[in-house]
């Protein structure tokens, strides 16, 4: 059993848990669409040789051929291509008891208040 997520125009529209010759059988339509997201091989190889990203993906997530990540959550954030994680400009103020947002219009973190 694998995890695939079906991907139409480089976007996750379907996630299955599956073995592949079950996929293949096409009762979830065209094979083709599903990439396999993780691996229960030993060492974890991708079929056609590509890095291995055990990442899982999501419906409305998007695959650029390799792995998954969310959509960018704001303009100025940029994504780790190593983590496919998405980072602000500037990293968010730990302050013990308090809470912040990003605020895009002044690429700058605001504190949450109590009834915003």
């Amino acid at each position: 059993m694998a995890h695939f997520a079906k991907v139409e125009n480089g976007v996750v529209t379907s996630v299955i848990v599956i073995d592949q010759e079950t996929l293949n059988l096409g009762h979830w339509g065209d094979p083709a669409l599903w990439v396999q997201t993780s691996y229960r091989t030993s060492g974890g190889q991708h079929p056609e040789g590509k890095p291995v990203r055990r990442n899982y993906a999501g419906i409305g997530m998007l695959y650029d051929g390799v792995g998954f990540h969310a959509p960018q959550p704001y303009p100025s954030w940029t994504k780790d291509d190593a983590t496919y994680q998405w980072s602000a400009p500037t990293p968010m103020p730990v302050v013990e008891g308090k809470r912040f947002n990003w605020d895009e219009p002044t690429l700058s973190w605001v504190e949450v208040t109590q009834g915003a």
